[in-house]
């Protein structure tokens, strides 16, 4: 009887062996399928036997090398623009041109016509200030003159009375003469304005010293007036070089550089960099 229940208890072993063996067989199968199915969606191909013994983990690494790309390419999609070269504008060029003339071209990244802009107005300036110390010079020469050789103190004179001392000898003969012409308005006042002048030849050399300062101021405002062109010039072609520097900004190309990891457990980790172009 011992034997009998020893046989049935063998044979339940042996049937309950041969289930699991069955079970797990099925399992292996299914999750053999299931990694056929991922290998067919990613289209990886793994013909060394060696590498199918690591699918299932060297599948999880491609999965978080090629996801790392993607969140990083969201992330420098981003940034992009930052980086990229940005239009000009015209109104900064001509306020930059009007402040210094050049500043605007340098701006545009014109500079190489820009600088002879600069090179006249150091030029003008340099002009100028020489005109008005030499104006000045003769004018405290004149009146320091006037007043030792005609008796009159001319700072503060209008230009039409100072010129009115350079022509007639005395206030006496400038009377007369607008009396004559009948132009009583114009007379002067002779307990005001008088002067004398001891003879023609100091007249002379007097008017000659004002019109040597006169001719210098006349010469500042033309320098003022090409000062002023020469920053209008400057505005213009700053613009026209903004113009231009946006019309080709369309055609040039920059490049975005992408990194990414990935991490084999059979092969060393690897960097991949992707170079892509940007309009």
């Amino acid at each position: 009887m011992k034997r009998i229940i020893s046989l049935v208890v063998l044979l339940s072993s042996i049937c309950n062996g041969q289930f699991v063996n069955s079970n797990q067989q099925s399992a292996s199968t299914f999750q053999l399928s299931a990694f056929s199915f991922q290998q067919k969606n990613l289209k990886i191909q793994n013909p060394n036997p060696y590498q199918s013994a690591v699918e299932g983990s060297e599948i999880q690494n491609f999965n978080s090398a090629y996801q790392y790309p993607t969140r990083l390419d969201r992330h420098k999609s981003k940034q992009a623009p930052s980086t990229l070269p940005q239009k000009k504008s015209a109104g900064l060029a001509i306020l930059y041109s009007m402040i210094l003339p050049g500043m605007g071209e340098l701006y545009t990244n014109g500079y190489e016509s820009g600088k002879y802009f600069t090179i006249a107005e150091a030029a003008l300036w340099s002009v100028f200030t020489g005109y008005t110390l030499y104006g000045n010079w003769k004018r405290d020469n004149y009146i320091t003159f006037a007043k030792s050789n005609a008796g009159i103190n001319l700072d503060g004179m209008e230009s039409n009375f100072i010129a009115n001392v350079s022509i007639y000898v005395s206030i006496d003969d400038y009377n007369r003469t607008k009396e004559l012409n009948r132009e009583f308005d114009k007379t002067y006042n002779k307990n005001l304005f008088n002067w004398n002048w001891a003879n023609n030849d100091k007249r002379k050399e007097f008017r000659d010293m004002w019109s040597s300062s006169e001719n210098a101021y006349n010469k500042v405002r033309f320098v003022v007036g090409a000062i002023v062109l020469n920053r209008v010039v400057s505005a213009i072609n700053a613009v026209r070089l903004v113009s231009a520097y946006n019309k080709n900004l369309s055609n040039e190309l920059s490049w975005n550089v992408y990194f990414g990891v990935e991490d084999k457990p059979t092969l060393p980790s690897s960097i991949t960099i992707n170079f892509v172009k940007v309009l």
